[in-house]
């Protein structure tokens, strides 16, 4: 995550979650990993999709999502108040760095990185369709902005604390809701970071855990 281009990562970002499925990568990228990905544990017995891979100028990869539910859909016949999705980001650990060209530094990844990619994933896939085009982008980078100050801000009241079992352990998650769905965002252990968000379902239920084998996401 570059410090001199952060509006530039706000569209990468946003670009590679939410994506309808014709827009999806292979599994492919996911297999490039050097890190474990996380999904919803074996309590989840539903669809298992794959979403997009985000890499660096040097094509390592950096995060991900996994997706699970019903896939989210932006068309304007769809009625978002229907849709029922759960998506896990899964972000590496890095330490702060040079860019691969020399050019800048990559800043380290964090907390607030997980929550910024499940804060803008959310949006990418809940945004009112039916809104006046001449206002959609607008809406978008107005709320866009929003999120990346609360994920800047997570000891901030726009949060609470929620203790979700990871790999079967407890672990404490940062997390709020809006009126699009809910994101929450923490840490599994010193490989990576974990964020997810979801419409239409609740996220007190859920656990995470590693993903096995993620080919089994690639129907």
């Amino acid at each position: 995550m570059e410090t001199t281009g952060r509006l530039g990562e706000r569209g990468v970002a946003a670009a590679a979650q939410g994506m309808p499925a014709d827009a999806r990568r292979s599994v492919d990228g996911y297999l490039m990993a050097g890190f474990p990905w996380y999904g919803l544990d074996e309590a989840f017995t539903g669809p298992r999709w794959l979403m997009r891979v985000g890499a660096a100028a040097d094509g390592i990869v950096e995060y991900g999502s996994t997706g699970h539910g019903e896939e989210p859909s932006l068309k304007v016949e769809t009625d978002m108040d229907q849709q029922r999705f759960t998506v896990v980001v899964t972000v590496a650990s890095r330490p702060g760095r040079d860019s691969a060209d020399g050019t800048g530094k990559l800043e380290a990844t964090s907390v607030s990185s997980a929550a910024w990619l499940a804060g803008s994933g959310l949006l990418s896939c809940t945004w009112p369709t039916r809104m006046e085009r001449a206002l959609r982008q607008d809406w978008l980078d107005q709320q866009t902005a929003i999120a990346w100050e609360l994920a800047d801000d997570l000891a901030g009241e726009s949060w609470s604390q929620l203790s979700l079992p990871v790999d079967g352990v407890p672990t404490d998650f940062h997390y709020r809701e809006s009126e699009y769905g809910w994101v929450l965002a923490g840490t599994a252990g010193e490989d990576v970071h974990i964020g997810a968000y979801g419409r239409g379902v609740s996220a007190y239920g859920l656990g995470f855990a590693v993903v096995k084998d993620i080919t089994r996401y690639d129907s």
